[in-house]
């Protein structure tokens, strides 16, 4: 058995099995190794400092796939934003034919990739969201429950309702994002009206993760329990691993006249980076779904691929099937 769907057409990939564009991790290792493996792996643009580096790291992943693979490219407000657009013309003179967009006011990138034939996944946290993206002309939604880590919105939605209501509205085809990790939630997600999964925690813990090994061992090691929610103040909610950083974060945030200015320092996406490039779980914050507790093993891209469409065949065709009468 072979599960197609509109996601594996429109994509081109043999399996519907999506990696996160994840802040220091979509690498040339990752992705590659996820194409390879049948899925769809995702660089992610703002890992590299510039948008020359960003040509080089496409360049350095046709090296090592010939499979289709995509460049994540996440918007977000800030005082002193990224070059986007010169980041955004890298991956189209690069020749990227499929890109995720994230993140604040995409309209003007989609249109742009759109007009040089890029596809255009974008990740969505609120059905309002994800059909507002397919008015705008976006290819398929990746749509974001509340278990999912980074920045589930405000809504707290979690994947169980929110997958389906937005296969109820939306039209396109939709990726099931947010605490995914083996093949019963792919044949969830397809029973709730998805045509393919997102995974990014659950990629992280694979051999070909360009992380620190005890980074891995941390994630295999947690429970479902283990994860914080952060910037919840400040409506801008990002879902972290526990660690001593985010337990501070949450109790100075918990204060009545706390700002942003009194975590800012704690926070920092070069601390992250530090946490996840040396090991010390405790530098910075990381970045983890609740999927935490689904985790229990460090396989290569490919056995974790396999085993998932395995498992999920074997569901859809044994269990489910023998259920009806």
């Amino acid at each position: 058995m072979t599960i197609r769907t509109r996601i594996t057409e429109l994509l081109g990939i043999e399996h519907p099995i999506v990696q996160g564009g994840m802040m220091w991790v979509g690498r040339a290792e990752l992705a590659a190794a996820v194409s390879n493996a049948g899925g769809l792996g995702i660089l992610t643009a703002l890992t590299q400092p510039t948008p020359d580096d960003l040509r080089r790291e496409i360049d350095r992943c046709r090296s090592m796939t010939d499979k289709p693979f995509g460049v994540n490219l996440t918007i977000l407000p800030s005082v002193t934003p990224p070059p986007y657009a010169e980041y955004r013309k890298a991956i189209i003179d690069s020749g990227i034919k499929i890109v995720e967009t994230a993140g604040h006011k995409p309209q003007e990138h989609v249109e742009d990739f759109k007009a040089h034939g890029v596809k255009v996944l974008h990740k969505c946290t609120a059905v309002r969201h994800a059909l507002s993206a397919e008015r705008m002309g976006v290819d398929a939604i990746s749509i974001d429950g509340f278990e999912c880590a980074g920045h589930p919105g405000e809504d707290d939605i979690p994947g169980l309702i929110l997958i389906p209501a937005a296969a109820d509205k939306v039209k396109i085809p939709m990726i099931a994002s947010g605490g995914f990790g083996d093949g019963r939630g792919l044949a969830a997600a397809l029973a709730l009206g998805a045509d393919g999964i997102n995974m990014g925690t659950r990629f992280c813990a694979t051999v070909e993760a360009p992380i620190h090994e005890a980074v891995k061992q941390f994630i295999v090691a947690n429970d479902e329990r283990a994860t914080r929610l952060i910037f919840r103040k400040f409506h801008n909610t990002g879902r972290v691993a526990l660690n001593s950083v985010s337990q501070k974060v949450v109790e100075i945030s918990n204060q009545p006249d706390a700002v942003f200015d009194d975590i800012r320092p704690l926070v920092s996406g070069a601390k992250g980076r530090v946490a996840l490039e040396t090991g010390d779980l405790d530098a910075g914050l990381i970045w983890a779904g609740q999927v935490q507790g689904l985790i229990h093993d460090i396989p290569t891209c490919q056995d974790l691929l396999t085993r998932i469409v395995s498992e999920a065949e074997t569901i859809i065709r044994g269990r489910l099937g023998s259920l009806v009468a």
